[in-house]
């Protein structure tokens, strides 16, 4: 008989909370498993939202909360960020104890959990690992939680190749699809004069929603956020322009200021730090196109058979729908793919993540692993050809 367990799951971003969710819910409401969660990031600042909020409306009782985000987002604010995270989580996955750690992506808030995590001896389940966006930091970080992590649930087979590829046992790599897709299955969509009503905001002609991200990789995200809004400017204004704020590495609160004052100047232009997960998806469903660099664009919108304007290197190396127009960060470009959108059919996508039960994919996979714990002490996997090198003499 296998004692109940304790999960502590991390959530530290309106986005990871939304790939979470299902799978947050299935712990939840299993009999095998007690749930413990920490909530941190920008969850619990006022600059993003405070969407922490969203998590208790939800019915979720965090186990611990604390915020490491400061307002300094320079690089080496950020790396101060990482210090206070691993400080901070060291202290409370020792309180907690839990069996297993379960986290999602690539930030480096949630690297810095692996990192305590490793020197606490507790085992980690990561999920999304494998992916590439070769134009950011995600990348780097990803792959060292996958290192350091011993259970894998990816999206996709490529994915999972790739997990198997840096020398992860291919028994503790489970391709489940993406968890974002159970979500949508589960939602009930608002009308759009719901949406409207509720947002105070008024449709027009044409709609896009905007997200727009640093590039960590490069030095130039406000500049490619500049290019955006000068091919936004072209667009007149009978297109109802949508924002959504930038997440909080280097530039992210910069890029914010820089999209309030746009939208401030311009009557046919909002912009909400969250907008929660059924008015964001209800709100993909009813626009034109969504515009920018996020990997929902890439992940979810494919879903609703809207076309996606995948904006510059952020995502690039992540697996496509066909309803993905890539374009660089040009206003030319830019407003030649969004004309595109607007005329495009994409009734015959399909979304390469999966069919919408990841969640209870991964619950049945960790019942079938009787003790976490032997997890930790993990072999490289080596599934090179072995033969005898011979030297020439």
């Amino acid at each position: 008989m296998i004692k109940n367990r304790n999960i502590c799951a991390i959530s530290s971003t309106r986005a990871d909370y939304g790939l979470l969710l299902s799978t947050l819910t299935e712990i939840n409401n299993s009999s095998d498993f007690t749930l413990q969660l920490i909530v941190t990031g920008t969850h619990l600042s006022k600059a993003f939202g405070e969407t922490v909020t969203d998590i208790k409306v939800d019915g979720f009782k965090p186990a611990a909360e604390f915020s490491i985000i400061s307002k300094d987002d320079s690089a080496t604010g950020i790396a101060n960020n990482m210090a206070k995270a691993i400080e901070t989580f060291s202290v409370e996955l020792q309180t907690l104890k839990p069996d297993l750690l379960l986290i999602l992506g690539d930030r480096y808030e949630i690297l810095a959990s692996v990192i305590a995590a490793s020197f606490l001896k507790i085992p980690v389940a990561h999920l999304f690992g494998g992916d590439l966006t070769i134009g950011a930091l995600d990348d780097d970080y990803r792959h060292a939680i996958t290192k350091m992590a011993h259970l894998h649930f990816v999206t996709n087979e490529i994915s999972r190749d790739r997990v198997i590829q840096l020398g992860e046992n291919p028994k503790h790599v489970f391709n489940v699809g993406s968890p974002g897709l159970d979500l949508i299955r589960q939602t009930s969509l608002l009308d759009q004069q719901t949406l409207a009503q509720d947002l105070n905001i008024k449709f027009r002609k044409h709609n896009l929603l905007i997200t727009f991200h640093p590039v960590t990789k490069e030095t130039n995200s406000v500049s490619q956020l500049q290019k955006l809004f000068e091919a936004l400017d072209q667009l007149g204004k009978d297109t109802f322009l949508i924002f959504t704020a930038a997440n909080a590495d280097a530039q992210g609160q910069e890029i914010n200021k820089h999209i309030e004052e746009f939208v401030h100047s311009r009557e046919q232009a909002v912009f909400f730090k969250s907008l929660g997960h059924i008015r964001y998806f209800s709100m993909i469903s009813h626009v034109d196109a969504v515009v920018g660099n996020s990997s929902s664009g890439i992940y979810e919108v494919p879903s609703f058979k809207k076309p996606t304007i995948n904006i510059g290197r952020r995502q690039e190396g992540r697996l496509q729908a066909t309803s993905i127009i890539n374009c660089v960060a040009e206003s030319g470009a830019i407003l030649n793919a969004i004309r595109r959108a607007q005329t495009m059919d994409c009734s015959g996508s399909i979304n390469p993540y999966g069919d919408g039960y990841a969640a209870q994919r991964i619950i049945n996979a960790l019942r079938t692993i009787k003790d976490y714990s032997s997890l930790i002490e993990k072999m490289f996997y080596d599934n090179r050809a072995t033969s005898e090198t011979k030297l020439n003499t």
